[in-house]
């Protein structure tokens, strides 16, 4: 990659010769809408919010369904089986999805992944509806259509950006979009809690509200305004359910881009053992027996993502025309000290830090996340050519749903590893702060310009 700031796939007016108002900066798109006027920007945000809000609230549910305390049953741990249902989807359809993205203008692919989104909140309702004769099996079919759904949006939902901002706007326009999405999963987490403890059986009422959020949210997606597809003549053929050739030259030829797809890899199979990690620490270790277990544990998880919130938002102030990756150091081994200060094992059966401590703990390793997350999604996604951008994501997708698929089966080991030697649930975080130490210690990239 050379130093200019990558070529952007659309042409407005103002684009073409003999208009001034790019030929200032010298730069392709810096005659778009200014970043809080542009309400295609607004309308990705909302779409995306919406999105990750539904998203959340349906696998949180069945996170906590898959744990159970005792009673009548013994307690078992079977939030893996989740993970893989949910993640098994991104590793099928996520290279195929990232050609759609550049052969199809991606806004298309984002409207008709919305309504998709509508047909599989309509089937969850049917689900719980039919819980006492489907069980578990109905809501892990669903599960697994929202990660279809989820795996065709995410290369078009993050691919647009640069189509359509500034490239001067692309670092606080992610941590803008990173920021909401998070708040996203912070209301969506949190709701699922009081829901499962309080609705009981009637969960099939609160899935027809996510059915009117997604209708909302498809709405909101026809806010994006068009763009011409990247790549229209791109041929299908058998590596758009593998890697693709040219994204496999650009990674074997461009070493911080692999190293970031890398640390990106290894950040998200940490992302997919802290959440069930932390369902297990509120229901089989800080809450057993209480009544309200399940609200209270899905505000523990609910504090990472109001950290990570800020994060983003703080990062995304930062780096403005930069890829930061000082803030990737900082946050790196801010992950790994909240992590090590999580397990530390205190009196009757909690953790040292107690409910309360784990609370501000857990809100504190979320602001370390956002630090880290957001320069290393501008990175990865100004650093391809274009005609790439799409491709690179989704393949970058495919590697960290494959990292996430790889964190349930690390759970599920884990999870005997603790019930074998009988120690506390909190003793995972050591493990997983054990994961993060090398690229901590290792990953040191240099900043560049976007």
């Amino acid at each position: 990659m050379t130093d200019d700031a990558p070529r952007l796939a659309t042409t407005s007016a103002a684009d073409l010769p003999g208009n001034n108002s790019g030929a200032a900066s010298g730069k392709p798109g810096e005659n778009r809408p200014m970043l809080w006027r542009d309400g295609s920007f607004w309308g990705m945000t909302a779409t995306q919010f919406l999105g990750a809000f539904n998203d959340n609230v349906f696998k949180q549910a069945l996170m906590l369904l898959a744990i159970s305390t005792g009673g009548d049953k013994p307690v078992r741990d079977l939030q893996w089986v989740t993970l893989l249902v949910f993640a098994s989807p991104f590793l099928l359809f996520s290279s195929f999805a990232g050609y759609l993205s550049e052969i199809y203008s991606k806004r298309t692919v984002i409207v008709l992944s919305k309504v998709a989104e509508i047909v599989a909140m309509l089937l969850g309702a049917v689900a719980f509806a039919l819980y006492t004769q489907l069980g578990m099996f109905g809501l892990m079919v669903v599960l697994f259509l929202m990660g279809a759904q989820s795996a065709f949006f995410g290369p078009a939902k993050y691919g647009i950006l640069p189509e359509i901002l500034r490239p001067r706007d692309l670092g606080r326009a992610n941590g803008m979009f990173l920021m909401t999405t998070f708040l996203a999963i912070i209301f969506g987490v949190a709701a699922a809690g009081p829901i499962v403890n309080f609705l009981g059986g009637s969960l099939h009422w609160a899935a027809g509200i996510c059915v009117a959020i997604a209708v909302v949210g498809t709405l909101t997606s026809l806010l994006v305004r068009p763009v011409p597809a990247a790549s229209p003549d791109l041929t299908l053929d058998w590596e758009a359910v593998t890697v693709p050739r040219d994204v496999r030259t650009l990674l074997r030829n461009d070493r911080p881009l692999i190293l970031a797809a890398f640390a990106s890899c290894v950040f998200w199979m940490v992302g997919g053992l802290v959440q069930p990690s932390v369902n297990a620490l509120g229901k089989l270790q800080l809450l057993v027996g209480h009544p309200a277990a399940d609200m209270y544990t899905s505000l523990l998880a609910a504090s990472v993502g109001v950290g990570i919130a800020a994060g983003c938002l703080g990062a995304g102030f930062f780096s403005r025309d930069m890829v930061n990756f000082k803030l990737v150091r900082i946050g790196l081994w801010g992950i790994v000290v909240c992590l090590f200060a999580l397990c530390l094992p205190g009196a009757d059966g909690s953790n040292l830090l107690g409910y309360g401590g784990s609370l501000a703990c857990l809100l504190l390793l979320g602001v370390f996340t956002g630090m880290f997350a957001v320069p290393l999604q501008v990175f990865i996604q100004s650093r391809p050519p274009e005609g790439m951008k799409g491709r690179l994501i989704a393949t970058v997708n495919l590697a960290n749903w494959v990292a996430i698929v790889a964190a349930a089966l690390v759970y599920f080991v884990m999870t005997e590893l603790l019930r074998h030697f009988l120690w506390a649930p909190s003793t995972s975080f050591a493990f997983i702060a054990l994961l993060l130490l090398p690229l901590a210690i290792f990953y040191r990239p240099r900043n560049e310009h976007v």
